[in-house]
């Protein structure tokens, strides 16, 4: 089994190399999900303004302490588990192509495992800072 620390080293970078991609370049996730950005780059935009934000919150798991960790820990469950159903949701509309949706349901999921294996481990957050503290 995945242990907390590596479950928040994991899920930090990936968050970072999807928030970078996403501010970088917008238009391969956008193909990756069937939008042909030919025609329509409309997406681009929140695909930018959302991809800095990730890349902020994946820094946070990395760099973090104490009871700031613990509270970035506790609202990844919340931010990863609202993209797995908004992913899920759009699937079903029919918004996405099935696989695409399948996809980015399956990896949102995913994050979300991360997201709860990491909060549940998060109390390894307050034990670090205290350790971190003592030779000062």
């Amino acid at each position: 089994m995945l242990s907390s620390n590596a479950a928040r080293q994991t899920l930090a970078i990936i968050r970072i190399f999807n928030g970078a991609a996403g501010l970088l370049v917008p238009e391969m996730l956008l193909s990756r999900l069937g939008v042909d950005t030919t025609k329509d780059r409309s997406a681009t935009y929140p695909f930018r303004m959302f991809g800095i934000r990730t890349i902020i919150i994946g820094f946070e798991l990395l760099l973090l302490t104490g009871q700031a960790l613990r509270r970035a820990e506790k609202l990844a469950v919340l931010i990863h588990a609202t993209d797995t159903v908004s992913a899920a949701v759009t699937t079903v509309r029919g918004d996405l192509p099935p696989k695409q949706g399948l996809l980015a349901t399956a990896i949102s999921g995913i994050n979300t495992a991360l997201a709860i294996v990491t909060w549940r481990g998060g109390t390894s957050a307050v034990t670090r800072q205290k350790f971190s503290h003592q030779g000062k």
